[in-house]
C-alpha cells in the first residue's frame, strides 16, 4: 500500500468512521477548574489535594482509578454514567468531565452535587476551585506535571522549544498547561453536520471572545483571552494547523481530511513508554524509516535518547488542538472558551448546542455580518483583535451588541428546539451582550475598583 493510501486509511479509521452513523443531540461538557490555595501568596499544596480527592471518592461511585507514580489518584471515572474526575497537567486543576448527555440540565445537576463535594473537601484544607481560565496562584504554584509517563513527556517537550529558533516567537511559559483552563464543549456530527459545524463556528470565533473571554494575561493584562497566546507562540504552534482557527473555509471532508494530514505528530507510545520527538506533519511521518525521539527513563531519572519506526496506528497520538476539533468520538469538540465563573459555567454548553442545531441560520447571521466582518479583516485576524482589550476604532458598539442578541436568538431558538428546558442556562450571556463586558473585562475592572485577586477568584468559585 502506498504512503497515501496509508495515510488516508489511518485518518479515515480514527476521525472518519465514527461519523458514519446517526446524529444525536447528546453534548458533552468537560470543565477544567484551578486549584488554589486560599492563603495569600501560598502554593497549592499537594497532599491536601489527594486526602481531598479521596474525600470526595469516598461519597461517589467513581471506582475506575488510576494512580500516579507515587500512588496518588489523578482519575477516577463513574462506569455507570461516564462521569470522570481528574487532574489535567498537574494537581493544580482539576477537570470534571461528563459522560454525553440529551439534556445539559441533567449534566448540571450531576455538576452542582459534585462541585458542592468538592469545595467543601478542598475548604478543610483551606483550599479552594474557582471558575477563571488562570489560576491565580499561577507564579506561586509548584509547575510540577503529575507523576506519570503522559504528562512527564508533554512538558519534556514543551520545554524543549528553545531549540527550534525565533520562528514562531516563543513565550516563555512552556509550563502553561499546569495554570491555564478551557471549558471545553462537544456536540455530535455525522458526514452531513460536521462541515457546516466547523466554517460556521469558525466565523463565530471573534464573537465568542468577546462574550466569554476569561484568561486576562500579559504585563498590563492587555489580553483578555491569554490562553489562545499561550498555546499558539508554544511548540503547539509550531505548524500552525495543530492548534487555534481555520485559516481556510473547509467545503468537504476531503478537506478536513488533507487538513488533518499536513497536522503534526510529537508523540508515540511504545509499551510503557510515552516517546516525544520533533513535530513532523502525519503525512510526511508516516514516510520515514525512524525518527530520533526521547523517554523517560524511570530508573536514572532522566530522559534518554531513542529512535522510532513510525506505524500507521500511530495517527492514534495525532494532536490537534483546534478551536473547533474532529475527535475520534464523532463529535465536534469546542475548545476556544476560557472557564467561565462558577455559576455560569453552563451557559457556554448550553450557547455551542443551541447554534449547532440552527446552524445553516447562523451561517447566514454571520455571512452578511458587517459589524465584525466587512472592514478587512479575516476571522482569525479579528479574534486577535477581539481579544484584547482595546475595543477597535471600527466597531460600532450599539450594532455589536444588538448583533450578539441575534446569535443568542438563534441559540436559544436552537435549544427550544432541543426540548429540554435549557434556554435559562444562556441568561447570563444576555448581560454580556447588553454591556460588552467578558468575565475578564469585569475581573479587571474590579481590580482597578480596588477589589483583591482573592476575592474576586472566590466569587467566580461560587456556584
Amino acid at each position: 500500500m502506498d504512503n497515501e493510501a496509508t495515510v488516508s486509511n489511518a485518518l479515515d479509521s480514527r476521525f472518519f468512521a465514527p461519523l458514519r452513523r446517526r446524529r444525536t443531540r447528546r453534548v458533552g461538557v468537560e470543565l477544567e477548574f484551578p486549584v488554589w490555595n486560599r492563603t495569600p501568596g501560598t502554593a497549592t499544596d499537594f497532599s491536601a489535594i489527594h486526602e481531598a480527592t479521596d474525600d470526595f471518592l469516598s461519597q461517589f461511585h467513581f471506582s475506575a482509578q488510576v494512580r500516579d507514580d507515587n500512588g496518588a489518584i489523578y482519575r477516577a471515572t463513574d462506569p455507570a454514567t461516564r462521569d470522570e474526575l481528574s487532574f489535567d497537567c498537574s494537581y493544580n486543576t482539576l477537570e470534571l468531565s461528563f459522560g454525553p448527555d440529551e439534556d445539559i440540565n441533567a449534566t448540571h445537576r450531576r455538576f452542582a452535587r459534585y462541585y458542592g463535594a468538592l469545595q467543601e473537601a478542598l475548604g478543610r484544607h483551606g483550599h479552594a476551585l474557582t471558575g477563571m481560565g488562570i489560576n491565580p496562584r499561577w507564579r506561586e504554584n509548584r509547575q510540577e506535571p503529575i507523576g506519570n509517563g503522559r504528562y512527564r513527556m508533554l512538558l519534556h517537550h514543551l520545554k524543549s522549544y528553545s531549540k527550534y529558533g525565533g520562528s514562531p516567537q516563543f513565550h516563555d511559559h512552556p509550563d502553561f498547561g499546569l495554570f491555564s483552563c478551557a471549558s471545553q464543549t462537544q456536540v455530535d456530527a455525522d458526514e452531513e453536520t460536521v462541515v457546516p459545524l466547523i466554517n460556521t463556528f469558525n466565523l463565530l470565533e471573534p464573537f465568542k471572545a468577546v462574550l466569554f473571554a476569561n484568561s486576562p494575561f500579559g504585563q498590563r493584562n492587555e489580553t483578555l483571552c491569554g490562553r489562545d497566546s499561550l498555546w499558539s507562540k508554544s511548540l503547539h504552534g509550531l505548524n500552525p494547523h495543530n492548534c487555534g482557527m481555520y485559516g481556510v473555509t473547509i467545503r468537504s471532508l476531503s478537506d478536513i481530511a488533507g487538513y488533518l494530514e499536513s497536522t503534526s505528530i510529537y508523540c508515540v507510545e511504545r509499551g510503557e513508554k510515552y516517546i516525544n520527538f520533533p513535530p513532523v506533519p502525519v503525512r510526511d511521518y508516516l514516510k520515514l524509516e525512524s525518527v530520533n525521539g526521547e523517554y523517560w527513563d524511570a530508573a536514572s531519572k532522566l530522559h534518554r535518547p531513542c529512535r522510532v519506526s513510525p506505524e500507521p496506528s500511530d495517527v492514534a497520538w495525532l494532536r490537534p488542538f483546534k478551536f473547533e476539533d474532529l475527535t475520534q468520538r464523532g463529535t465536534v469538540e469546542f475548545r476556544s472558551v476560557c472557564e467561565q465563573p462558577v455559576r455560569e459555567a453552563f451557559a457556554s454548553a448550553a450557547f455551542h448546542a443551541g447554534l449547532a442545531e440552527c446552524v445553516g441560520e447562523l451561517l447566514a447571521l454571520l455571512s452578511d455580518d458587517k459589524v465584525l466582518y466587512g472592514h478587512g479583516y479575516g476571522a482569525a485576524e479579528l479574534r486577535g483583535i477581539t481579544i484584547r482589550r482595546a475595543w477597535p476604532s471600527f466597531v460600532d458598539r450599539a450594532g455589536l451588541k444588538a448583533q450578539l442578541h441575534r446569535i443568542l436568538d438563534i441559540a436559544e431558538k436552537g435549544l427550544a428546539l432541543r426540548g429540554f428546558g435549557e434556554e435559562p442556562l444562556l441568561a447570563p450571556l444576555r448581560k454580556r451582550a447588553d454591556t460588552l463586558t467578558s468575565p475578564a473585562r469585569e475581573h479587571l475592572s474590579r481590580l482597578e475598583r480596588g477589589e483583591s485577586l482573592d476575592l474576586i477568584a472566590k466569587d467566580y468559585g461560587t456556584l
